[in-house]
């Protein structure tokens, strides 16, 4: 029996400092709510509800990059989280189980939800829970003789023996959806706040006679929950840091883990080596045994084995096969597609352009809208000049063919296998195969030339 799940997101969160929903900021690239929604996804939940109320239009809207249906529930006035999940509740059935989950807490794991869940179908109040090291003033756990909860006790309300209790409350919790109604609707607002508090069921359980079940968490950073920015950039740490320890774990080396940031997946083969400050976002996919500089972002790209990324280079939208060399200080955008042993030196940008087997551009180069034959050599300061001001147009270069220093490539064009351009040379015509193609000016020398600056002094 797979559940409803109902996720808490309607909280203004004005420690944020932001006119950003506090659920919309950013964990590894991607909001905080949108980790939540993909955790509970995994558990092929019957529906999902998400509380909303402090910019819902703008929630609503970042809803659109998410796949499958989420039903939305406003909140107009914010009454505690007891009164959300109410509100929730009037769109779930009773049959089956409800699980509650919190739109700021965003390292939640599938595993946590399934084994609370799991509890909660077998009739009982489950709720995650976690130890401390300093639990603070957060509401501590209290458990009998039998090893299930019988109340969570407020920090303000706590003894100093309960005090002592490092246990705490999460907030995440699942229950049989007719028992969790019931006892919403039998909760009352009895404190100086005037909401209604979630946790407020627990004592109405165990009068029922319903277990309350506990799941502790094997970390407590898993329901952390995120309230300022200081949190925020806690929880970017921790999540990059369980990324790296994963990699590291299937054979990845870095020179410090700390220094790395992976903002979507990111799955490498052994013996890969990733220096410092580097980004990878979106889906990157990297064969064994590629070294990465130190300030390289790659991007949405697949990276062949041995291939060598240098400093500061950028890769988007690109597949480089096995062994080439790329940078440093390249740039290489989408629809980049090189075969093996492919060499791309220090400022040189490529757009849509196949570069054949063992072709190089060695530096200072721009190569757009082209396919490039295996063994050509583009030399440095060559320009494919690709754009009209309206339309694209396709270069075409043969293989083995050389392409002398400082040339200037008119698109379309096409330059046979074996031809050779002479360096400075603007080509605007087809070039046949083992052909000289000289575009260049004829040097004139004009013997005893004055400058302007040697034309003055003799005035003066």
């Amino acid at each position: 029996m797979t559940p409803n799940v109902i996720i808490l997101a309607a909280g203004k969160g004005s420690r944020m400092k932001s006119n950003i929903p506090k659920v919309l900021h950013s964990i590894a690239g991607e909001p905080m709510l949108h980790r939540v929604i993909k955790t509970a996804a995994q558990l092929a939940p019957e529906e999902m509800h998400l509380v909303l109320g402090h910019g819902i239009d703008q929630i609503e809207a970042s809803l659109n990059a998410l796949d499958g249906p989420l039903n939305t529930v406003l909140q107009a006035e914010q009454l505690g989280t007891g009164h959300a999940v109410k509100i929730a509740l009037a769109h779930v059935p009773d049959d089956g189980v409800s699980l509650v989950l919190y739109g700021d807490v965003p390292l939640i794991t599938h595993d946590t939800l399934a084994e609370c869940v799991a509890a909660a179908q077998l009739g009982h109040l489950s709720i995650v829970t976690a130890e401390f090291s300093d639990p603070a003033q957060l509401g501590r756990i209290a458990r009998n003789d039998a090893g299930y909860i019988e109340a969570i006790i407020e920090y303000k309300d706590a003894s100093d023996d309960q005090r002592a209790i490092t246990e705490i409350n999460s907030g995440i919790l699942a229950a049989p959806t007719h028992l969790l109604r019931n006892w919403l609707n039998r909760i009352e607002p009895n404190n100086t706040q005037g909401e209604y508090y979630l946790t407020d069921i627990v004592s109405l359980a165990v009068a029922d006679g319903v277990a309350v079940h506990g799941i502790v968490v094997a970390d407590e950073n898993e329901v952390m929950g995120v309230n300022d920015r200081a949190q925020l950039a806690e929880a970017e740490r921790l999540f990059q840091g369980q990324q790296t320890a994963s990699l590291m774990a299937a054979g990845v080396s870095f020179a410090d883990p700390a220094r790395v940031d992976i903002r979507g997946s990111l799955s490498c083969g052994i013996d890969c080596f990733i220096d410092i400050n580097t980004v990878f976002i979106g889906d990157v996919s990297m064969g064994e045994g590629v070294t990465v500089g130190p300030g390289v972002v790659v991007e949405d790209s697949t990276i062949g084995g041995g291939v060598r990324i240098n400093a500061h280079t950028v890769i988007e939208g690109a597949i480089v096969a096995e062994d080439c060399q790329l940078g440093p200080f390249a740039r290489i955008r989408p629809g980049s597609n090189f075969a093996a042993g492919v060499k791309i030196g220090n400022f040189v940008e490529t757009k849509k352009a196949s570069l054949g087997k063992g072709a190089k551009a060695s530096h200072l180069t721009y190569l757009g809208d082209a396919i490039i034959g295996p063994e050509v050599n583009i030399g440095a300061g060559t320009v494919t000049c690709n754009y009209d001001g309206v339309d694209k147009h396709q270069t075409t270069i043969g293989k083995r063919a050389f392409i002398g220093t400082n040339s200037t490539l008119v698109a379309p064009l096409e330059i046979g296998d074996d031809a050779f351009v002479a360096a400075g040379s603007t080509v605007t015509s087809t070039v046949e195969p083992e052909s000289l193609a000289v575009g260049r000016a004829r040097q004139r020398t004009i013997s005893k030339w004055l400058s302007p600056i040697r034309r003055r002094k003799r005035q003066e």
